[in-house]
């Protein structure tokens, strides 16, 4: 087994950049759809009907497990970012092993004591990215790679709650013992796509070259590069703690606002929403690969999450004045909701080390960023629950889809203006 994965290595340190980079961007693409089974088919489901401390059950299934993850980002700065490569495929499947694990017990044991199983689910998943994308940071094809992992949890939440629906409608299986099925389903797969991931090889020198070494950062070198950047550490994460609340708040309460549109019995709406968005946000993050100036790149970036931020707020105006159905409106939201939160979870960063020539991992920085965006999520739920009960699920979300394009634009505007500005002053040092 072990030459024959030696001779997997060796073919493909040997093939085209081009088949190369299909071979990664599909296995990388595959895998994380898998692991995406093991945490959300479960909004597919309502739990209607039980409230527990003023608040339903839904709800706490949903704040339980976004402390295990938002808990896990906070755990991944330092872990993530001093993991080394062959660590990855063992803590991958130790990971999901552990969230299976409590998909079980929360069939078996009542509610509410079934909440904590949640965060037990969503703590080991936490890690899982960045294990992910450390098979694919600092290589020439990065943006291609990068964008092919990103959009596999929009491709693959719908995938989920679909596949959630599925089972519970056709074959009869109950809300609670859903979530386990889902994840047995993608075991076999995700166990043959991790195997080939791992083979590929590490970035050539010519990958150095382009992009910049990366390696683990202790914990002297994580303070001096959050103390090199830090305005603009703060201005992007606050931008991305807006995009994270208002990206978990669609994927979790998806079913609420469809319900809310007349459409919530059908399987397939996630789908269709989610297969164009998937579409056009690897189209435009995988273009971004033909720019070969790190710094430009950055600037574009910055851009294009600022555009797709602007969307929303557009989307939601057409959509309140009957210009749009409520399906292209929730895919236009998708698109500008992922064209701003896609880059932080793959290219933004990969391009601010290159761009800088600064050795470190993005594994570092986008915990960093991941754990204060999940502390928002949290945030955003306990206050829709305790402080605007009455406001209906789409009222909310479409609130909160205004006070993101808004000041989700100025923040990261504010961003581009401080590294376009740093990384000259860097260039004269």
């Amino acid at each position: 087994m072990k030459n024959a994965s030696n001779r997997i290595t060796r073919w493909l340190d040997g093939l085209h950049p081009v088949w190369f980079t299909i071979y990664a961007s599909i296995t990388a693409f595959a895998l994380y759809t898998c692991v995406f089974a093991f945490r959300k088919a479960f909004p597919a489901a309502t739990y209607s009907g039980l409230n527990y401390a003023g608040l339903d059950y839904k709800s706490w299934l949903v704040i339980s497990q976004v402390l295990g993850y938002g808990a896990a980002k906070f755990v991944g700065i330092k872990t993530i970012s001093e993991l080394k490569a062959h660590s990855r495929s063992g803590g991958i499947l130790l990971m999901v092993s552990i969230a299976a694990l409590a998909w079980f017990l929360f069939a078996i044991v009542p509610a509410p004591y079934n909440i904590i199983f949640l965060f037990i689910n969503g703590f080991p998943l936490g890690m899982v990215w960045g294990m992910v994308f450390g098979y694919l940071e600092g290589r020439r094809m990065t943006e291609v790679l990068g964008a092919s992992l990103a959009v596999s949890f929009i491709f693959s939440s719908g995938l989920c709650r679909s596949a959630g629906a599925y089972v519970m409608l056709h074959w009869g299986t109950s809300e609670y013992w859903m979530p386990f099925v889902v994840c047995c389903l993608f075991t076999i797969p995700l166990l043959l796509f991790l195997y080939l991931l791992d083979k590929l090889p590490p970035p050539s020198a010519e990958d150095e070259r382009l992009r910049t070494k990366r390696k683990p950062m202790n914990g002297d070198e994580r303070r001096a590069f959050t103390k090199t950047f830090l305005p603009g550490i703060v201005l992007f994460t606050l931008c991305y703690v807006l995009l994270t609340a208002f990206r978990d708040f669609r994927d979790n309460f998806s079913r609420e606002i469809w319900d809310a549109l007349g459409q919530g019995n059908d399987p397939s709406i996630y789908t269709q929403t989610e297969i164009p968005v998937s579409l056009v946000v690897l189209i435009c993050m995988g273009s971004l690969m033909i720019i070969k100036n790190n710094k430009l790149a950055l600037m574009i970036n910055h851009l294009i999450i600022a555009t797709g931020m602007i969307l929303i707020g557009v989307a939601n105006l057409l959509f309140q004045a009957e210009a749009i159905s409520p399906l292209i409106w929730m895919t236009l939201v998708g698109i500008g909701l992922y064209l701003g939160y896609i880059p932080f979870n793959s290219i933004f960063f990969d391009r601010l080390i290159a761009a800088f020539k600064y050795v470190s991992t993005v594994g570092f920085i986008m915990y960093v960023a991941d754990a204060f965006g999940y502390v928002g999520s949290i945030a955003v739920l306990f206050y829709k629950n305790f402080f605007q009960a009455n406001l209906s699920w789409l009222d909310f979300f479409i609130s909160g889809g205004y006070v993101m394009s808004v000041v989700g634009t100025v923040l990261i505007l504010a961003s581009m203006l401080y590294f376009h500005y740093k990384h000259k002053a860097w260039q004269k040092g």
